[in-house]
């Protein structure tokens, strides 16, 4: 009974060496006899009992490392302090096991030291501007150097940029002298908009009445025109009727009474004033003579 107990124990240690059952998302490595034998995969995986060993277990999941904070000077010799987050990932079981002792440590100074260097490049305006720059080139000067612990840097975050004291009060000055002068510059725009928009409407208005006087002048114009052709209309056509009636038997004799009557209504007329000296002719057939030219015109222009 003791035998088989004790081969039990044996079988159940056996077993508990040789199978190894790796979770997703993770990699163990083996060495056999003290030497780097082999990488287990996710799954169930046999090893060779009291021979293979699992001498490193590595998560390849992506890994957040936060970054200590750390005071950095600026090109302009100004001091930051600043403190930020990796992500980074294993992606080379073998080399993180034996590239270095500790590659988080390793990754973490390195990322200061890369961090202050690139933030001395830069003046103290232009890393508020250019995080995502500054993020770029420690992500790209860690990346170089972490290959050969089979790490993969994928980005870094700077969290906060703190500047001393004195320089957060010199900046909200800043700040404030140049709110003031955009509310400046958009209270002139606003006046000047405003004049621009008064003479606009002053010269709109001038032009609409130069345009409704010579739209009534043009219409005067054109009224006097029209009343004058109606004029010369009705004169010619009045003509037209005395000479078509003259034409007519009896006409020439209507038109020497016509002429004979008013050339008796103007003599009567000089009669009737007293300041006027009326000098009548010593023969009558004068009067004659003078209807009968008259007369001749009409037949004339007849």
């Amino acid at each position: 009974m003791e035998i088989s107990i004790v081969i039990l124990v044996i079988a159940i240690l056996f077993v508990s060496r040789s199978l190894k059952v790796v979770p997703q998302q993770h990699a163990w490595v083996v060495e056999r006899l003290g030497k780097y034998h082999s990488t287990l995969t996710p799954g169930l995986n046999i090893l060779v009992p009291f021979v293979d060993r699992v001498a490193y277990k590595h998560v390849l999941k992506e890994i957040p490392l936060d970054i200590a904070s750390q005071v950095c000077i600026t090109r302009d010799n100004t001091q930051l302090q600043v403190d930020g987050i990796l992500y980074f990932q294993v992606t080379d079981a073998m080399r993180a096991s034996y590239g270095s002792s500790n590659y988080i440590v390793a990754i973490s100074q390195l990322a200061q030291t890369s961090l202050r260097s690139v933030i001395g490049k830069l003046e103290l305006d232009k890393t508020f501007e250019e995080r995502d720059i500054i993020n770029a080139q420690v992500v790209a000067a860690i990346d170089e150097a972490a290959l050969n612990w089979g790490v993969k840097v994928l980005r870094y975050e700077i969290k906060d940029l703190t500047p001393p004291k004195e320089i957060l009060h010199a900046m909200q000055a800043q700040i404030t002298a140049e709110r003031e002068k955009r509310a400046l510059i958009a209270a002139s725009e606003g006046r000047r908009q405003e004049q621009i928009n008064i003479a606009t409407g002053e010269r709109e208005a001038f032009i609409a009445r130069s345009e409704g006087e010579k739209q009534a002048v043009i219409n005067k114009a054109e009224g006097e025109a029209a009343s004058i052709t109606a004029v010369a209309d009705a004169t010619a056509g009045a003509i037209e009727r005395i000479a078509a009636a003259i034409r007519q038997p009896g006409g020439e004799q209507a038109v020497q009474l016509k002429v004979a009557e008013r050339a008796v209504d103007a003599y009567s007329k000089v009669a009737s004033d007293a300041t006027t000296t009326l000098i009548i002719p010593s023969n009558m057939t004068e009067v004659s003579t003078l209807i009968a030219s008259a007369m001749k015109m009409v037949q004339s222009t007849n």
